[in-house]
Formats: structure tokens, C-alpha cells, sequence
């Protein structure tokens, strides 16, 4: 929604509005590399030039990462390997003022570019700073009648919230990269204690089945039956930990086949029955679909592996708000969450809580002692 002319609305407050709407499009993704691809494109869009980049730079004299907008796949393939620190680049990385041009290739510092490269000419870049520290720098070329001071300045406060919510996400993905690690903690704890006593227990049976061939044939029978049953169960455990490794075809097959297939192979490996169904659920930001998974994965670990269910539902919707809704409904045992809680044991409550409210969701769960739980998770969407 602009200002126009004749509506006789304040120029400064149409600023303010379109720098608002610009930090609330980036505030909207927590994954790095998403937040530099909105702030490139919302600087873009906020000042009226033609092309857009950010570059954050590594310790080699190089970028770590580097975003563009404004560039067509085509063209940035053409252009070639990503730019080094040198010329304008450079010096937009060790200086704390803005630099603004009316056309960077007369500008001394100016190395030239690409012959694949977009010509170029009124310039304006602005660092990044975080706690005193350059993180990156924001670059914008282009645009009609060239930059003015107010478009100076609009960058600047721009800037300074693209700081926080790049921090914000380097802290998300550090938060991330901590629960995967739990996670790898507690498969590693279900493999020592569900598969391998139950191979303990086979390799014991196999055993005392061996020593009762020759003088009680039967008994050894239900001792070869009883090794099949704990091999049959081995199986099964294994094949669950398997599925919680592999990695998911989100990209390839989206959330409601992705989920299916993970509900259909549970329901086949547990002796409960699993089922899923899903309506209206339309295509979600990749993290919030992410978060979505794993959700249902820990809640359906905790449902057939800890609660006894005989039965579980999986159940996606979407919601008017083009978000959707999780629910992983089981009858198990239950549990007093308070008590859970107090004794320190999580049950992967906080990392669900963590991966819904770490995508802008929430999550909410209502169990209790042998009145089985129930998991709900709600995602804004786009």
C-alpha cells in the first residue's frame, strides 16, 4: 500500500510503513539462508532498485554466502564463481559508513566485473553490524533518479533489523543443530536398550534351545519359536530407528506423501495400529514443514515406543489462514505432564515445543493417566 500523491498522505509515514512491512517479511524464517534472501529482496523492493546482494564474508577473503535479487538463475549462472573482497566489495566490509555512489565504476576502488555481469551504476551499500562486528553488507544499484539521503537512511534502519533477525537465525540453526544432537542421543539410548536387550535375550534363547535338541525335542521347539518372536520383534525396532534416521522426502514428495509413507511403514513395524489422513492442506514453507515431521515423528516415537497404544491417528488439516494443523492422537497409558515435568523426564516435549515455536506455531498437549494423549500442532504457513 503506497502513498500517492494526490491522497495527501505524509512521504515519511509511507516510509515508515514500507520499512514495517519489509522487517515483518523477514522476521517470518528463521533459516539463514531464507532471512539473507529476504533481506536482499525486501531492500530491493523497499528503495526501488533494480538489483540487490548481500554478501557475508568468510575468513579467506571470500563470502561465506552471497544472495542476489533482481538476477535471473540464468544470469547469475553466467556470472560465474562468487566475488572475492576486493574493490567496492571490500571496502563495504571494513567500513562502518554507508558508501553511496552515481556510478560505481568510476569509483577508485572499483575492479571491474564479470562479462556475464549486469551493467551497473548508481550504487548504494550498506554494512551489517552486529555488536560492533561487520557481519555483511547490503548492496543496491539502479535505481531511477538515483539514491537520495532518505533512501540512506530507510536502508539504515532496514539494516539494523536484518542484524537481529540474522542473529536470530544463526541462534535457530545453533538451537537446531543442539536438538538433532539430543536426537542422535536418544536413538542411540533406544538402540542399547530396546534392540539390543531383545538380541541378548535371542542370543540366550538360541542357547538354551541348542542345549535341549537331543533330550527334550519340544521344549527346544518352543525355545525356536520363542527366537523367532524376539527376532521378528529385533527386526522391528531396528526398522523403526531406521526410519527416524533416514532422511526425509520432503523436497522430492512434500509433507502429506512423506508423512503417509512414514505412517504407513510404522503401522506395518508395531504391533498398534497407525493411520493418517490429511485435507486441505496446502504447501508450507519448507522449515515449517520440517517442523511438522519431526513433531509427528517424536510424538509417535512416544506413543508405540513408552505409552502401550494400540492405537494412533495422525491427522493433518489446513486451516483458513493457509497454515495448518498436526494431531497425533494416541489411547495409551497417559501420563500427568506436571509430574513429568518435576521429575525432569521430557518425553521430547521441549523439543516439539522448540521446533513449533521455532517456525512461528504452536504447540499444545492434553494427556493423562490412562486417558491416552494427544499432540496438536498449528503453523501459520506463508
Amino acid at each position: 500500500m503506497g502513498c500517492e500523491e494526490e491522497s495527501g498522505c505524509d512521504p515519511s509515514l509511507a516510509g515508515i510503513e514500507a520499512v514495517s512491512a519489509a522487517v515483518l517479511a523477514m522476521s517470518r524464517h528463521l533459516e539463514v539462508r531464507e532471512v539473507l534472501r529476504r533481506i536482499t529482496a525486501s531492500a530491493r523492493e523497499l528503495l526501488g532498485a533494480q538489483y540487490a546482494a548481500l554478501g557475508v564474508p568468510d575468513d579467506h577473503g571470500g563470502f561465506a554466502q552471497f544472495v542476489v535479487d533482481g538476477v535471473s538463475d540464468e544470469q547469475w549462472r553466467a556470472i560465474g564463481p562468487l566475488p572475492r573482497q576486493h574493490g567496492v566489495l571490500a571496502t563495504m566490509l571494513h567500513e562502518l559508513t554507508p558508501t553511496r555512489l552515481t556510478d560505481v565504476r568510476t569509483a577508485a576502488a572499483f575492479g571491474g566485473w564479470p562479462q556475464a555481469h549486469p551493467e551497473m551504476t548508481d550504487f548504494l551499500g550498506m554494512p551489517i553490524v552486529d555488536d560492533g562486528e561487520i557481519v555483511g553488507a547490503l548492496f543496491l544499484a539502479n535505481k531511477d533518479g538515483g539514491f537520495t539521503d532518505h533512501d540512506e537512511e530507510l536502508l539504515r534502519i532496514l539494516v539494523a533489523h536484518a542484524a537481529l533477525a540474522l542473529a536470530n537465525a544463526r541462534l535457530y540453526e545453533r538451537s537446531r543443530e543442539l536438538t538433532l544432537a539430543g536426537e542422535r542421543s536418544r536413538i542411540a539410548h533406544d538402540l542399547h536398550d530396546a534392540v539390543s536387550q531383545k538380541l541378548f535375550s535371542l542370543r540366550l534363547t538360541a542357547k538354551a534351545a541348542a542345549t535341549l535338541v537331543d533330550r527334550d525335542p519340544a521344549r527346544a521347539r518352543a525355545e525356536l519359536a520363542e527366537v523367532a518372536k524376539l527376532a521378528a520383534e529385533a527386526a522391528d525396532e531396528l526398522r523403526a530407528v531406521v526410519i527416524e534416521l533416514r532422511p526425509a522426502a520432503l523436497e522430492e514428495d512434500g509433507l502429506v506423501a512423506t508423512l503417509a509413507s512414514q505412517v504407513q511403514v510404522l503401522d506395518r513395524a508395531h504391533s498398534a495400529t497407525v493411520t493418517f489422513t490429511a485435507d486441505g492442506v496446502r504447501a508450507l514453507p519448507a522449515a515449517q514443514e520440517s517442523a511438522l515431521l519431526r513433531v509427528a515423528q517424536e510424538a509417535l516415537h512416544n506413543a508405540l515406543r513408552h505409552a502401550g497404544a494400540g492405537a494412533v491417528t495422525v491427522r493433518l488439516t489446513g486451516t483458513d489462514r493457509r497454515g495448518a494443523r498436526l494431531r497425533i492422537a494416541d489411547d495409551g497409558r497417559g501420563f500427568d505432564p506436571e509430574s513429568v515435568r518435576r521429575a525432569g523426564r521430557h518425553l521430547g516435549l521441549v523439543s516439539m515445543r522448540d521446533r513449533a515455536e521455532g517456525v512461528g506455531g504452536r504447540l499444545t498437549l492434553d494427556s493423562a493417566p490412562g486417558a491416552g494423549t494427544v499432540v496438536e500442532m498449528e503453523v501459520p504457513g506463508a
